[in-house]
């Protein structure tokens, strides 16, 4: 048996790599609805009351299946961030 050592950085290229690959041979779609955590990391925010604001002010899409879970339209976070860009 081999051992192959890889350092983190190159690990982590690889697995993405894999995923990306296997998405686009199996047409895999992002997912449409997203956890908090991972709205506040595309957003690039760690407040969650920023968040918040956001949803008050309807500049991101949401939506609230039961009372403590809410999920956020990855498409609306996009739109949002691409409406806010400065040249």
């Amino acid at each position: 048996m081999k051992v192959i050592c890889l350092q983190d950085e190159a690990f982590y290229a690889l697995v993405e790599e894999v995923v990306t690959r296997i998405k686009e041979k199996h047409d895999v779609k992002e997912d449409k609805w997203i956890n908090t955590e991972k709205a506040m990391q595309l957003l690039n925010i760690r407040s969650k009351t920023t968040l918040q604001k956001l949803r008050d002010n309807q500049e991101i899409v949401f939506t609230q299946p039961q009372r403590k879970i809410i999920l956020y339209d990855q498409e609306s976070i996009i739109e949002y961030l691409e409406r806010n860009v400065k040249s």
